[in-house]
């Protein structure tokens, strides 16, 4: 009992330590949004700015610092391999969305996760444009600027509140017919948490998203009373070597037990 209590403190100092770091980092990216950055591309099209880098070094320095012992996963720094062998670990996207704010439009995030033993404990995704601040601690809820959010129940589909790959949800349209989404979110994070406050029904990573992309999102949308998971129903598994994740889906409890079920009788090809 001493040893789980114990553990509460940490999770809860960790919780204080998180909402800190992620809104001090809300707030430089904010100073920076549509200023004149440099930039560059890295990979075969990712973009990156001084902002990025900047949000990231300000991240690492505070969260480091008062957790040397944890381990570091970060879209915008080098892979250590230490991280593997750490019972809890930092997963970190400094600004998710960069297309987006390189555009100056108001869809991007910070997203910062604890994950232990391949699970997030504590999730915060922080939308300074839009002033929304998505917070969730394992087992204690999910809030939205520090008011309880919960998915929006049911099993029915609409689809103007579905975002995601317009293809793969067109598999969900049985009855035929033209399909019309959700407009475009261009923060998976964000669009992620938009399943957690009811906004959407369902949302889909269309393959090729990373550890950094959705962990804070997982447990936000989890503790939400929602499901996130790739479409066989497996939950995601995080701080493993490979950090790119399949097809995944985020929704309510019923209905994505229903979405699940779909792809499980049509998988993809």
């Amino acid at each position: 009992m001493a040893d789980v209590d114990a553990h509460e403190m940490i999770l809860a100092r960790d919780a204080a330590l998180l909402r800190d770091a992620v809104r001090e980092a809300g707030a430089l990216a904010q100073s920076m949004f549509r200023t004149e950055l440099k930039k560059w591309t890295k990979g075969v099209s990712s973009p990156v700015s001084e902002a990025d880098i900047a949000v990231n070094d300000l991240l690492e320095a505070r969260l480091r610092e008062a957790t040397p012992d944890y381990g570091w996963l970060s879209e915008e720094s080098a892979d250590d391999s230490s991280r593997l062998s750490r019972r809890l670990t930092w997963v970190v996207d400094p600004i998710d969305g960069t297309r987006n704010y390189l555009g100056g439009h108001d869809e991007w995030c910070v997203s910062v996760a604890l994950v232990e033993d391949a699970a997030p404990v504590l999730g915060a995704v922080f939308a300074p444009a839009s002033d929304e601040f998505f917070f969730a601690a394992r087992g204690q809820g999910t809030t939205l600027n520090g008011k309880a959010v919960r998915a929006a129940g049911g099993s029915a589909l609409d689809f103007s509140r579905v975002a995601g790959p317009k293809p793969m949800v067109e598999r969900l349209n049985t009855a035929g017919g033209e399909v019309k989404l959700h407009p475009r979110i261009g923060s998976l994070a964000l669009r992620l948490c938009r399943v957690a406050d009811g906004v959407l029904d369902a949302a889909f990573a269309g393959g090729n998203s990373h550890d950094w992309d959705l962990a804070a999102a997982d447990l936000i949308v989890q503790e939400a009373d929602g499901r996130m998971s790739d479409l066989s129903g497996d939950p995601i598994l995080y701080n493993r070597r490979e950090v790119t994740h399949g097809v995944l889906v985020a929704a309510g409890r019923d209905r994505h037990a229903g979405i699940v079920a779909h792809f499980r009788n049509r998988p993809l090809a």
